[in-house]
């Protein structure tokens, strides 16, 4: 089975959300992006965000682990059907990253990907390289974050 007999070309797909707590923006920021407006909320408040906001990075790891939970329910659902899942391997990489607004300690962020194409790799027969829209919007329907990216398959 091919991801494009699964999901339309350009349709997005929603595969999950996440609501950003104060605590998780600085264990992450702690830990990966110690900057202040990430690891004090009342610091944050004099910074050029006005409040506490999620790195840019804790935004996008959130996108990556709903694609993974997406992914492993799809293929789960798939198996139940009686239909062979694609087996996703590994990203080759991703362009245009986008952070359109801040994240801010409350919001939910809404994930989605969309296929925008795919191409058979020449070299090996089998694989197929699907090139991805991914994306997060918050809870006022307002884009947060977007990227490209592509992923392996292995039919």
């Amino acid at each position: 089975m091919k991801m494009s007999d699964l999901y339309a070309i350009g349709e997005r797909i929603e595969i999950g959300s996440h609501t950003f707590t104060p605590e998780a923006i600085v264990h992450f920021a702690s830990r990966f992006d110690p900057q202040i407006f990430h690891m004090d909320a009342e610091a944050a408040k004099h910074s050029l965000f006005g409040g506490l906001c999620a790195s840019g990075w804790h935004s996008c790891s959130m996108w990556m682990r709903s694609f993974v939970d997406f992914w492993k329910s799809e293929t789960a659902r798939l198996t139940v059907e009686g239909k062979t899942p694609p087996n996703l391997g590994p990203s080759p990489g991703f362009k245009n990253l986008q952070w359109l607004r801040p994240v801010f300690a409350g919001d939910t962020i809404t994930y989605g990907v969309a296929i925008l194409g795919s191409r058979p790799l020449a070299s090996r027969p089998g694989w197929t390289l699907y090139t991805l829209a991914c994306d997060g919007v918050n809870q006022d329907s307002l884009p947060a974050l977007r990227f490209e990216s592509t992923v392996l398959a292995f039919e």
